[in-house]
């Protein structure tokens, strides 16, 4: 997950998945859709970021809840960064 300090009022979200890494579009469909879930759900906090997440090929095989579970985490240590700045 990369991100930056855009000083808009909202967050943006941008996603990356290779094909090489998450060979099916079904599979890549799916990360999104829990990418795009996970950050909804993550809201408060995450203000004035652009936030690019970056698909490894762990995640192709991994269970939704599991990569819900990693997203949580990086939601809440960039709503640390976000407050140290």
């Amino acid at each position: 997950m990369l991100y930056r300090p855009s000083g808009l009022a909202c967050a943006r979200l941008g996603i990356t998945i290779s094909a090489r890494r998450v060979r099916t579009a079904v599979a890549r469909n799916r990360i999104r859709r829990l990418i795009r879930e996970s950050f909804r759900h993550a809201g408060r906090g995450l203000e004035g970021f652009d936030i690019v997440v970056i698909v490894s090929g762990a995640a192709r095989e991994a269970g939704n809840p599991a990569i819900f579970e990693s997203l949580t985490q990086h939601w809440a240590r960039l709503r640390h960064a976000g407050q140290r700045t």
